[in-house]
């Protein structure tokens, strides 16, 4: 959409063409529904720093068409925009429909010409270019320049099935296996389970395989039916889909990052003796919900109505440990169905950088998830859409 109306606006004739009865079903799923649209980092290089993607691939699109341009463009267009938490911006109005309806408007005034519910079958290529769009109707749209802009696998049901990849391919270009991303996590132990709806802030996460810590991150996250979610484990999940193809994967928990082992067990022998009386269930419930405070009494094999002054060095040691280093086993990611977005996709050293031109087909220019990039979440995968659309609307504009 941003693709097409951009380069409406440039006075190029556009048609978009979409499988849907309508675009923008994936785009009212984000941010729960209320869309988080980017996210506040005007400076280009700061940006590509926080998502640890391909920086210099992205620097030219983020130059061209940053978060600054992006919340401008929406507040033109009288959607009025605010920042929460992290420099995340969402409509004031929470609601992903209004986006929507913003670009739509913008796409009406831009006079992009829509066919939706039309499914396409194949490009008809020609002497290294594309004729023309073959639609399963068996009608044909001939244009000077495509934008591919489909998406990638995850969440299926939104129409996002991967078709841009296949058409990629048999237009020679090389595609970067596609992993699911940002995907809650499945988690062996059952005692986990037992805890749907817990959430908890500010927790340290480390990823271990043979032993060896891969990487560790702080963040929030949710306990679920099924293991765990939450922004922190979402961000993670693409690095513990990579490494599970290989070996096992253990995610260690340190519920108590503030505070290092040894001064988190001088506090545990300071507290046991200031509330001797207290029992452990009732002293772990001031600090974190009533249910995990049982979890945790139970993985320490203590029972939980035990009075602190009871508790020896044993136990007290055993407790320290599940505090801060809880080890669990990964069971794998949800996949497709649940994942936000999708890793991998066409390979970058295949497309111009600075205008989003294939360098295979050279009348066709590529934007969003189906290139092979990906972010964390927080605004930044909608803002890679956003620039690399309207860098290659730009550039298919012109003559």
């Amino acid at each position: 959409m941003m693709a097409a109306g951009r380069a409406g606006e440039l006075g190029a004739r556009v048609v978009l063409v979409e499988k849907n009865p309508a675009p923008g079903k994936k785009l009212l799923l984000t941010g729960n529904g209320r869309c988080n649209l980017t996210q506040k980092e005007f400076d280009p290089k700061i940006f590509l720093q926080k998502i640890n993607a391909k920086n210099k691939f992205l620097l030219s699109a983020l130059t061209s068409f940053g978060p600054k341009k992006v919340i401008d463009f929406f507040e033109k267009n009288n959607l009025k925009t605010k920042e929460e938490a992290n420099g995340r911006i969402f409509p004031v109005s929470n609601k992903a429909q209004d986006v929507l309806d913003t670009l739509i408007r913008h796409l009406r005034k831009n006079n992009v010409a829509f066919r939706f519910q039309e499914e396409v079958a194949m490009f008809v290529a020609k002497n290294g270019k594309i004729k023309s769009l073959l639609l399963k109707n068996g009608e044909e749209i001939v244009a000077k320049k495509f934008i591919l802009a489909t998406g990638g696998k995850s969440y299926p049901k939104t129409g996002s099935t991967g078709d841009g990849y296949v058409w990629a391919k048999k237009l020679g270009h090389t595609v970067i296996s596609p992993l699911p991303a940002l995907t809650p996590i499945k988690i062996k132990e059952t005692w986990v389970k037992n805890l749907p709806g817990i959430s908890l802030k500010n927790i340290t996460l480390r990823i271990i395989q043979n032993e060896k810590t891969v990487l560790s991150s702080s963040g929030d996250i949710l306990f679920t039916h099924f293991g765990l979610s939450g922004p922190l484990v979402l961000n993670l999940s693409k690095t513990i889909g990579q490494l599970k193809s290989k070996d096992q994967v253990f995610l260690e928990i340190d519920f108590w990052p503030t505070i290092p082992s040894f001064e988190l067990n001088k506090k545990l022998q300071h507290d046991f003796e200031l509330h001797s009386q207290k029992n452990l269930k009732k002293y772990l419930s001031s600090f974190f919900p009533e249910k995990l405070a049982s979890a945790f009494s139970f993985l320490a094999e203590i029972d939980p109505q035990k009075k602190l002054h009871s508790l020896n060095k044993a136990e007290r040691k055993k407790l320290l440990d599940i505090l801060k280093k809880n080890r669990l086993e990964t069971d794998g990611l949800l996949g497709f169905q649940q994942a936000m977005i999708t890793s991998g996709g066409v390979n970058l050293k295949e497309i111009n950088s600075q205008t989003m031109q294939s360098k295979v087909v050279p009348n066709l220019y590529l934007a969003g998830e189906i290139l092979d990039l990906d972010a964390p979440t927080g605004g930044y995968n909608l803002q890679i859409c956003w620039s690399t659309g309207y860098l290659a609307g730009t550039n298919a504009a012109k003559e």
